[in-house]
Parts: C-alpha cells; structure tokens; sequence
C-alpha cells in the first residue's frame, strides 16, 4: 500500500507548474511503455491548473484517454459540468481529438448514466477485472471527502461497481456519477493537489491524522501505485513530519 510522497512548493502558481510537469512525465512514459495514457480528472482548482498549464507541454495528445473521476448529474452547459471546461481549456486548446475525452451522458436517468460510463470505461480497459488508470487526478473537499466519495458515506463500501451513482450528496448538485475506492486504489498513480492555509487542518488531518473511521481522501492509498501529494507552504503548515 502506498505511503504518500509529499511535495511543498513555495506558492500556488509552483504547485501548478511542477504538478503538470509530473503529469507530462507520466504521460510520456505510460505512452512509451503501453501506447496509450489513461487518465481520471477532477474539478475545482486543478481545472485551471491543467487547463492552463498543460498546452504548450510535448506529449503526444493523440494518445491521451481522458475521464473523469467524478462528474456532476447537470447537463453540459451547467456551471456544474466538469467536462465543458476540461473540453474547451485543454481539449480543444491542444488538437486532441474529442473522441479522447469521455464525458458522463445526462440524457440518462442518474443510474444508467453510471451504467454508461462503467461500459465507456471498459472500452477502453476491455475484460472484467478492475481498470487500472496511468494516473488519477484528485481533489479534496473541506469536509475530507474525494470524487464524490464522502465521509460516512456507503459508497466508502462498494466492492462491485467501477462506476457507481449517487443521489444525496450532502455536497450540492445531490446526484453524481462517482469512481469507487476499488478502481481509485487500483491505479499506477493517484495525485492530489492542495493549495492555501485554509486546507492546512485537513491536509493535516489526512495525512497524519488516525482518524476512526478515516476520511475518504485518507482512504486513497494505491494497492501497487503510487500516490503524490503537491502542495503549498500554507496548506502544508501543520504537517508535523519534517518536509
């Protein structure tokens, strides 16, 4: 099971540089290695980070397999969408082909919608076992929660689906379509990115907190993987461990 290796950058905007410097080296190798660079997203900060850090980098985007580690059930115009974003600012930006990004399908019900994306996900990782993505890109609520995985939460349980749906997210829009812990800790590489003195407790929290039971971003430990963390000086302020 993977320790977290911790990075501390002076400021944000270092953060998002050398965050997608990472992702470019991964990308390149899972390219060199197996053809192809499967990739889960996730919203909030690391839109703008990737989005305006990643054209411009040398990668062969041709190869590149986008999803996404959670998405909202809202339709692609929503303010919501995770997609709309990633599709217009990195996408569209760099030539990739839009057959390279997989968005959810909100024409669907919140069930078959996850249904969906499981078939979509397995096109791409063919066979029954559990997919195993190059890297997923995480983010972390103020609440400890990851993808759309949060505390208390019977998700935390799920063993069956790669792909799961929700509909009483305490975190509004209520209905979402998740990845599970199974498929999260089964990739190559799991990355969070956290930024500001604000996130200090929780990083704190989940990185060397004995929480009982954990929180989910705790719960991301990559069985045969690793797993990175990127941060800033003031999110980092109350780590104890000497960095």
């Amino acid at each position: 099971m993977a320790a977290p290796i911790i990075s501390v950058f002076d400021t944000d905007a270092e953060v998002a540089e050398r965050l997608c410097s990472f992702v470019i080296e991964k990308a390149n190798a899972a390219i060199a290695i197996h053809g192809i660079f499967t990739v889960g997203l996730s919203g909030g900060s690391l839109v703008k980070y990737l989005c305006d850090g990643l054209p411009g980098k040398a990668t062969d985007w041709s190869k590149w397999r986008i999803f996404f580690c959670d998405e909202r059930y809202v339709p692609y115009d929503s303010t919501d969408c995770t997609y709309t974003p990633y599709k217009k600012g990195l996408v569209d930006k760099v030539g990739m082909s839009s057959d390279n990004i997989f968005p959810i399908d909100p024409n669907l019900s919140v069930s078959e919608c996850a249904r969906d994306y499981a078939e979509k996900i397995r096109h791409v990782f063919p066979g029954l076992g559990l997919p195993r993505f190059d890297m997923l890109l995480l983010g972390m609520g103020p609440d400890g929660h990851t993808c759309s995985l949060f505390p208390g939460h019977p998700l935390l349980q799920e063993r069956e689906q790669i792909i799961a749906p929700i509909t009483d997210s305490p975190k509004p829009p209520p209905c979402r379509v998740t990845m599970t812990l199974p498929v999260v800790n089964n990739c190559r590489c799991a990355v969070f990115a956290s930024c500001g003195v604000a996130k200090a407790d929780m990083v704190q929290r989940v990185l060397e907190g004995s929480g009982d039971p954990p929180l989910p971003a705790a719960l991301v430990r990559p069985t045969d993987g690793e797993l990175h963390w990127f941060l800033d000086k003031g999110a980092a302020t109350n780590l104890k461990q000497k960095l």
